[in-house]
């Protein structure tokens, strides 16, 4: 059972756009998802509250935020998406960072963004060395074309952490997000441009 967590000590960073959209992915693809929300801000079970009951079903645990490693997916479920709050450290971050089958951490490309996730990736780069765990970075709220997209390559070079992939700054996100929803429960046509973009991670996800 994979075990996905979205993690990033800075708040406002994009973590919960990015579970809420993975998890949409695992579902449209058939697969029994539980999405679970260790931030006390719980976005994503909110998310999860909003969502219509005609869309593909995604579960969640029925815990405390600050009990995340007590916690156990519903019967059944074959794919975990974790949603992490912003400054998680200590032993429950050691303990969710091992768990995890992969870790995308979501970076805006501003200089004060890649700074203050520099310590955080080196943390987890220590944890992880001695477990197969896959990290990767997700350029949030950038084109790719950009200079702020190379200033964020050179930096995650420096790093040695892969850039799985990118997400443009668009209004979908959030409109989306309002009714519970992810890019993969539309039509595609309507979002056809980020579905692009997703393409590389879907594959980095189910790699």
């Amino acid at each position: 059972m994979p075990v996905i967590v979205i993690a990033n000590p800075k708040g406002g960073s994009g973590k919960s756009t990015l579970s809420t959209n993975v998890a949409g992915f695992f579902a449209s693809r058939g697969h029994s998802v539980m999405l679970g929300d260790a931030d006390v801000q719980q976005s994503s079970r909110l998310w999860l509250d909003l969502r219509p009951a005609e869309t593909n079903r995604i579960s969640t645990w029925e815990l405390q935020a600050d009990l995340v490693l007590t916690a156990k997916p519903p019967r059944g479920t074959t794919h975990v998406v974790i949603d992490t709050p912003g400054g998680l450290g200590g032993w429950r971050f050691k303990e969710v960072v091992t768990r995890a089958d992969k870790l995308l951490i979501p970076i805006m490309p501003s200089i004060f963004d890649m700074y203050a996730s520099q310590a955080f990736i080196t943390q987890v780069r220590e944890i992880t060395k001695a477990s197969k765990t896959k990290l990767g970075i997700i350029g949030m709220r950038v084109d790719e074309r950009t200079i702020a997209a190379n200033k964020l390559r050179e930096f995650m070079a420096g790093l040695d952490v892969p850039i799985v992939g990118y997400l443009r700054d668009t209004q979908y996100y959030l409109h989306l997000a309002a009714h519970g929803l992810s890019l993969f429960d539309i039509t595609p046509s309507k979002v056809e441009k980020d579905l692009q973009q997703w393409k590389v991670i879907c594959d980095w996800l189910e790699s």
